[in-house]
């Protein structure tokens, strides 16, 4: 069972989209996305807990990864996998 994948996002942002591949080419089926650019309190919500303003912001389970280019250096370093094997 796969931890639960959070991503928060923009229906235009090219980021958004590549981190979301990489993640399905992993085997995620279920990513909720939250779309900050419909909803400003989302927005302000990720800002708070994240500290960052730029979009993607992706959470695996309770970990929080960061963007795309943070997804993709975990992948790299060969430790996404281990995370997303998280229950």
């Amino acid at each position: 069972m796969q931890p639960k994948i959070r991503m928060y996002a923009t229906a235009v942002c090219p980021y958004c989209v590549r981190a979301e591949q990489l993640l399905r080419r992993k085997g995620v089926q279920d990513i909720e996305k939250i779309r900050v650019d419909q909803d400003p309190v989302r927005r302000d919500e990720m800002i708070s807990i994240t500290g960052r303003r730029t979009v993607p912001q992706i959470f695996i389970g309770e970990t929080h990864v960061g963007g795309c280019d943070d997804l993709y250096d975990l992948e790299h370093q060969g430790k996404l996998d281990a995370l997303l094997q998280q229950a």
